[in-house]
């Protein structure tokens, strides 16, 4: 386990960090440079050693016991690049089950807001599945792959750096799979924040960007795993 401080301030944080020193199998690694997500996780990856790299937000909350292993399921197979959990806010509605290309323009997160016992249109929410993209406040990448597209890419400080990557996987020939049997809460934005100022919104419109220009031959075809014939404007699966 790799522990990546970005900037803590409290006390107790430190005290934590403290009592992880007793066991080797922890490490805690401090990042003194502006705040980049991307830049962040390839920073910690560097000190990784296992065949499977896990990306987890510091905002998550494990549900599932088994989680690693649910995803670790498909992420073992040759033709897989990258496996997603299913993620809740804290009241318990849908977060994330997966991602789609073109929604909203650019990406968006399937059935968010949904309660967290749906089925989902023709039962998606119970189903392993091929997608485009997933998130990467929990995500498992083999290193072979990792290291086949270079990791994230810097650029993308702030949003689309996971779906850029798993864009990225795809181009490089694999699957990108979501399973709704690792379960995780994930407390979005608690310790990043929203894009509330006019430097955030900045520098998220820069990512914005950058997506569109890399990725317009794929916004302009569509997403092959979302029927044409439903919206792009919602996340709901409902028909235009």
């Amino acid at each position: 386990i790799i522990i990546i401080d970005t900037g803590s301030t409290v006390n107790e944080v430190f005290d934590y960090y403290e009592s992880l020193q007793k066991d080797s199998n922890i490490q805690v690694l401090t990042y003194d440079q502006p705040f980049n997500y991307a830049d962040v996780n390839n920073f910690g990856v560097k000190y990784a050693s296992g065949d499977q790299i896990i990306l987890l937000n510091n905002d998550t909350k494990v549900i599932t016991p088994d989680w690693i292993q649910e995803m670790l399921m498909y992420a073992q197979r040759d033709d897989v690049g990258a496996v997603g959990a299913k993620l809740y806010y804290s009241d318990d509605t849908i977060q994330h089950a997966g991602v789609g290309i073109g929604i909203f323009g650019l990406a968006g997160h399937y059935f968010n807001g949904f309660p967290r016992n749906d089925v989902g249109y023709m039962g998606r929410l119970y189903w392993v599945q091929n997608l485009s993209a997933v998130t990467g406040a929990c995500v498992m990448i083999p290193r072979k792959v990792w290291d086949k597209v270079h990791g994230l890419d810097n650029y993308f400080d702030i949003a689309f750096s996971d779906i850029d990557i798993c864009m990225r996987i795809r181009r490089a020939g694999y699957l990108v799979v979501w399973t709704p049997f690792a379960e995780l809460y994930h407390f979005e934005s608690k310790t990043l924040g929203y894009m509330t100022t006019p430097e955030k919104q900045e520098r998220f419109q820069k990512d914005v960007a950058r997506f569109q220009e890399r990725f317009a031959a794929e916004l302009a075809e569509g997403d092959p795993y979302y029927n044409p014939n439903l919206t792009l404007e919602r996340t709901d699966y409902t028909l235009k």
